[in-house]
């Protein structure tokens, strides 16, 4: 393979890549690397100030074929989503690639020394692991429909490393997010044996990353220095830093290219070495 056919697997031209939670902070940067390589990109959130400002952002600095737009949708309200997926139809076709990066913790359902697991509130819970495991669950029932009409399709899904290694504290996000791993190896292999071999399956698995989710447990709000648990995710991380939104675009971009056309059912961790070293 020459380096232009080479290059020519990261070109999008034509295609449409739907990112449910795309106004997040992982979720913005895949979307600006998308539109650099010709992508047409629909950022899906239920904020529709942040979507807007999001799309204004990209497409304001795009000197690409590529284009974002925004639609607003609930990854919880498959309506909604249905919705959605006219919509895109109508702008651009149907959707060729979904990556599903809504999800998130929440306060209230983490343990600390005033809440125990055992008084951790049943609404909390259930937020959380719907937000991630039915809000990976209901896009794929939307959208991967319209890949099994065409034969072919990607859908990238995002775990994380607590379905590795389940962390303290936060029991809601890690349950559903194992969940999640065990969900895209299911659909990997359905998706090929029922419909389509060209239909491919996969999921990145994030190590730690300072979002707005979690950024109250691994920073102090007052002084903007690491906490305790910061600190201590530092020390067992090999690479001795937190990650950054850009650190996901390899593995992301790879993986839904053409570049991993006989790669379906796996969990890629981006994790700095984490999920490697014992803590000896």
């Amino acid at each position: 393979m020459d380096k232009k056919e080479f290059l020519s697997l990261y070109d999008f031209t034509d295609r449409t890549v739907l990112i449910t939670g795309g106004a997040g902070v992982l979720g913005i940067e895949i979307a600006h690397m998308l539109v650099e390589c010709n992508a047409n990109v629909v950022i899906l959130s239920r904020n529709p100030e942040r979507g807007t400002k999001s799309v204004a952002e990209i497409n304001d600095n795009i000197k690409s074929k590529g284009r974002a737009i925004y639609i607003q949708g609930d990854v919880l309200d498959i309506q909604t989503l249905q919705q959605a997926n006219e919509s895109i139809r109508s702008e651009f076709g149907s959707v060729d690639i979904l990556i599903n990066a809504a999800g998130g913790n929440h306060p209230s359902a983490t343990t600390s020394a005033d809440l125990s697991f055992f008084d951790l509130p049943l609404d909390a819970v259930r937020h959380v692991s719907d937000l991630n495991l039915l809000g990976t669950i209901l896009p794929c029932q939307v959208f991967g429909r319209g890949m099994t009409e065409q034969n072919k399709g990607v859908i990238l899904n995002v775990s994380s490393m607590n379905a590795f290694r389940p962390l303290t504290r936060i029991p809601a996000y890690s349950a559903a997010k194992a969940a999640i791993s065990n969900f895209t190896q299911w659909l990997a292999v359905h998706m090929a044996q029922n419909y389509s071999p060209h239909i491919r399956v996969n999921a990145i698995a994030p190590g730690f990353f300072i979002t707005d989710q979690n950024r109250f447990l691994l920073t102090d709000k007052e002084t903007g220095d690491f906490t305790a648990r910061g600190k201590s995710v530092i020390a067992h991380t090999p690479m001795n830093r937190f990650g950054t939104p850009e650190d996901l675009l390899g593995a992301t971009m790879w993986l839904i290219s053409p570049a991993a056309a006989f790669v379906t059912g796996t969990v890629i961790p981006i994790d700095g070495g984490f999920s490697a070293f014992s803590g000896v």
